[in-house]
């Protein structure tokens, strides 16, 4: 599906709100200025998402779905009973009942309640089929990845992540990133034990520990920041690979197998 070319002569302004959930989720809440109609992304769970709709009196008008795990998921039923016309993107390659857009990822769709398009991304590694959303100067990347750090590999493989990131990491670097869940401190610590003398990361660390001492979000991040701090997308740094193969005891060049390392690394942590 195709931008309506009337779209293109008045972008839409968005407002993107984060709804937590659970211990650590975020559920994002998109809307335009002054619009009622909204769309959220991964719900996991509808209290958080009814809550806000019903103070704020809009319409969910369409959920984006990234992959198929339940606590990006859970709240589908629900949202579904209270608004039965809403419209539910996902990722094809997934087994979710629930959708009625199913998505390949490499496409484009436009969302009218919100005035605007977004690209379709395929992104496989933490789930086989996970896609991400690019709305303007927004990326909602579930759980590809994360502030600091990158999702799990569940079901897809090293190599898959690694080029779901790399493709990440060609996007402008004013770029948002609106990641599912709030694991900023924890991967930065892993980031430093990787990075010791990265002065941004420790800048940035001291910001996040700020933000949570508020209990304020430490995300959306950007495309640049975390090109500079997070260690899976800095995987042809030679500070990087050298921390690596110290600690793997193999030295490598081949970014493809740093990330592998540093992925097995991560997840002994």
């Amino acid at each position: 599906m195709s931008t309506p070319a009337a779209t293109d002569n008045m972008a839409a302004t968005l407002t993107i709100i984060p709804l937590p959930a659970f211990n650590d989720n975020y559920i994002w809440l998109i809307h335009r200025a002054e619009h009622s109609d909204a769309y959220v992304v991964d719900p996991g769970d509808a209290t958080p998402v009814l809550h806000y709709l019903a103070a704020n009196n809009s319409h969910l008008s369409g959920i984006l779905l990234t992959h198929h795990h339940s606590d990006h998921t859970g709240g589908i039923a629900r949202l579904k009973a209270a608004f039965p016309d809403v419209k539910i993107y996902g990722p094809a390659q997934e087994s979710i009942s629930s959708i009625t857009s199913a998505l390949q990822g490499n496409e484009e769709i436009f969302l009218p309640e919100l005035n605007c398009s977004a690209k379709v991304l395929s992104v496989p590694g933490h789930t086989s089929g996970h896609i991400a959303y690019l709305l303007q100067n927004n990326l909602f990347c579930g759980d590809t990845l994360f502030s600091g750090g990158c999702g799990r590999l569940f079901e897809g493989t090293a190599e898959q992540m690694y080029r779901s990131l790399a493709q990440f990491a060609t996007l402008d670097d004013n770029v948002k990133v609106y990641c599912a869940h709030e694991y900023t401190l924890a991967n930065l610590a892993f980031a430093q034990t990787v990075e010791p003398n990265n002065s941004d990361i420790r800048q940035y660390l001291d910001w996040c520990q700020q933000q949570r001492q508020h209990h304020l979000p430490t995300l959306p991040s950007s495309i640049g920041l975390e090109k500079r701090i997070n260690p899976f997308l800095r995987c042809n740094e030679h500070s990087v690979q050298a921390q690596v193969a110290n600690h793997c005891g193999q030295k490598t060049s081949n970014s493809t197998q740093v990330f592998t390392q540093l992925r097995q690394w991560k997840d002994n942590f």
